[in-house]
């Protein structure tokens, strides 16, 4: 691919950052968006001026769990943070559909129920409905649905999560730092079932992802 996967463009006009930088401004508001860059990040910051930006200068030898600490590091303790996985394109009624948890601070994963593919990051819950195990490596019989790239982390349960990316492998992924969390007792994330959320949440890697994403966009606006 000869640009970064948020830069790559859908059939609305936009690039898949740019239409969740429109859909994240119109629910929270103008607050500023912070974006973590590596990958040709002069072509990112070109294309979107006025974001603020957390560059991850060792972005080829570390992972996701390094960049998420990067950006958690970047603001205040008392805040809560919602990312997103920069190749993803979701359902522009989610955000509204999920703010309840941001307003409760309830720190949640997004899943999707209706697939389970072995290479995705899968989730399985404890006796009360809260995530206990989520990785890569949950078996396929085991797993209730996967995780689909967009997350919150609720002020209490901000520092456990940093305690515990710092601690993990630099090619982890953050989910690791989730689960580490969980494992010490010191968190507890809801999974977010976002399948009946219109298109719910499409990862692009690949072509045929993009024009099953285009697809289920003009199904969704049409």
């Amino acid at each position: 691919m000869p640009f970064p996967k948020p830069l790559t463009p859908i059939d609305d006009g936009r690039t898949i950052l740019g239409r969740s930088l429109d859909l994240i401004h119109s629910e929270f508001g103008p607050r500023a968006v912070n974006i973590v860059v590596g990958f040709q990040s002069e072509r990112i910051v070109e294309a979107f001026p006025t974001e603020r930006y957390i560059y991850n200068e060792q972005y080829d030898q570390t992972n996701t769990s390094k960049s998420l600490l990067r950006a958690l590091r970047a603001v205040p303790s008392k805040d809560g943070v919602i990312w997103f996985n920069g190749d993803v394109v979701f359902d522009e009624t989610l955000l509204a559909r999920v703010s309840h948890f941001l307003m409760e601070e309830q720190s949640f994963v997004a899943v999707n129920t209706s697939s389970v593919a072995d290479e995705e990051v899968k989730y399985t819950v404890d006796e009360y409905g809260f995530i206990d195990k989520l990785s890569k490596t949950v078996p396929v019989k085991d797993a209730l649905g996967e995780a689909v790239g967009i997350n919150y982390v609720s002020p209490r349960n901000k520092l456990a999560l940093m305690h515990n990316l710092n601690k993990v492998g630099n090619q982890d992924y953050f989910e690791r730092g989730i689960e580490l969390a969980i494992t010490t007792g010191d968190s507890n994330y809801l999974p977010v079932d976002i399948s009946g959320f219109g298109m719910g949440a499409m990862e692009v890697d690949f072509q045929e992802d993009l024009e099953r994403t285009n697809i289920a966009l003009r199904g969704v606006t049409g």
